[in-house]
Formats: C-alpha cells, sequence, structure tokens
C-alpha cells in the first residue's frame, strides 16, 4: 500500500471554499479509482489542508496522479487561486511493528 498525502497552504480568507471545493472533487473519486482503498481530507484551520489516500499498488497510482505521480501533485482547475504556496505531496509505506 502507498500512502499519498498532498498538503495545501490555503489563504485563510479562502479557506471554506477551498475545503467546498476539495471535499466536492474527491467524494466521487473511489468509484472513480479502482486502487483507492480509502481516503480522507484532513483540516487544520485557518491555512492547512492535507488530503491522504491509500493505493492498493503503484500501477493504481499511477492511473490516478500519472506517470510522474512521485513528485507531481495532482492540481485541480483554478486551485491555485486559493493557495499560499505551490501543493506539495509525498508518499509513504507503513513499517511492520
Amino acid at each position: 500500500m502507498i500512502i499519498r498525502v498532498s498538503e495545501a497552504r490555503v489563504r485563510p480568507e479562502r479557506f471554506a471554499a477551498f475545503r467546498d471545493v476539495i471535499v466536492s472533487a474527491v467524494r466521487e473519486f473511489p468509484g472513480r479509482y479502482p486502487g483507492l482503498v480509502d481516503h480522507e481530507v484532513l483540516l487544520a484551520p485557518p491555512d492547512s489542508l492535507l488530503y491522504v489516500s491509500r493505493w492498493r499498488t503503484e500501477e493504481d497510482l499511477v492511473d490516478y496522479a500519472g506517470e510522474h505521480w512521485r513528485d507531481q501533485p495532482v492540481v485541480l482547475p483554478g486551485e491555485d487561486d486559493y493557495l499560499l504556496q505551490p501543493l506539495q505531496v509525498r508518499h509513504f509505506v507503513r513499517a511492520s511493528l
């Protein structure tokens, strides 16, 4: 499993609107991307939002984010208008305990 974390630093005055845009956009992802195990939007007002998604395989993640999934975030049209800085993306795998 690959855990993908996209971090948005949001203009505080646009935070609520951006939250609504993101929640609306990702709501349908499980039906569109069968390799998506689960996902969530995490909020840290006034300016931080995380989209955390968990993917079965690298191939599933490529289907969602493209060949450059490791270093290029998926950006929605108009998203930059809400952000203080470019979207950041990181990936994790679980360590056995």
